[in-house]
């Protein structure tokens, strides 16, 4: 079964220096319909103005992804780490038995645009850690990149949940394949531009989804997209 939700049909959040739409339910946003996905449990897409950001605040027990789509992000947590992260870059922070942290936008003139992704993890009170890593953008260009897994695949980040989350840039008539393992279920975020997605078995009825660009009123616009397999 499949199930569209519209862009405009998430949660909404306007606190001024942060502007927020919440695809699950989060803080002040509740929607019984729209809790949590399997472990996935936050994909927040923010906006913070320039010079704004997130207090140090505390966290247990949540894999947290950050995924930048334009300007900066900088971060410092209890651990001793603190790092400004830009597009390409995706950060993954396993809060485990507790972790302080602050996410602040350095710059004086421009707005930062990001995705937070809040998944559970399957072990709880585990040792807090960080990493961050860059994807070039040829390396999501029509295609499904790995960037989070529970095994490190091909040089993703690490999370301690089964879990997949996958990237792409998509223009025109590109597109990707992916395979989805029986009984496993997945999750599609667009976060711009549109997309035109279908879902077929092969003749092992192993159920294959395809991703591509739909352009609209004929003009081509990039895209990117998070693709994330879930339980």
């Amino acid at each position: 079964m499949h199930q569209i939700r519209r862009s405009q049909e998430r949660g909404f959040a306007d606190h001024g220096w942060l502007k927020s739409f919440h695809t699950f339910s989060f803080a002040d946003y509740y929607d019984p319909e729209h809790v949590e996905f399997g472990p996935l449990r936050v994909i927040n897409e923010d906006r913070v103005q320039a010079g704004a950001g997130f207090g140090t605040h505390a966290h247990r027990d949540m894999e947290i992804v950050s995924y930048v789509l334009s300007g900066e992000l900088a971060h410092k947590d209890s651990l001793g780490n603190g790092s400004t992260i830009r597009p390409g870059d995706v950060q993954r922070m396993s809060a485990g038995s507790g972790v302080r942290h602050s996410e602040f936008n350095p710059s004086a003139a421009e707005g930062t645009h990001f995705l937070q992704i809040w998944i559970q993890p399957d072990k709880l009170n585990i040792e807090p850690s960080y990493e961050e890593k860059h994807f070039e953008p040829e390396e999501k260009r029509g295609r499904l990149r790995l960037i989070v897994s529970p095994d490190r695949a091909q040089g993703s980040l690490l999370i301690h949940q089964d879990a997949r989350i996958y990237a792409g840039v998509f223009n025109g008539p590109e597109a990707a394949d992916l395979k989805v393992p029986e009984g496993r279920r997945l999750y599609l975020h667009v976060a711009r531009g549109a997309i035109s997605f279908t879902c077929r078995r092969d003749a092992t009825q192993r159920c294959w989804c395809s991703t591509c660009r739909a352009a609209r009123n004929g003009s081509p616009r990039s895209l990117s997209e998070i693709l994330r397999q879930a339980r």
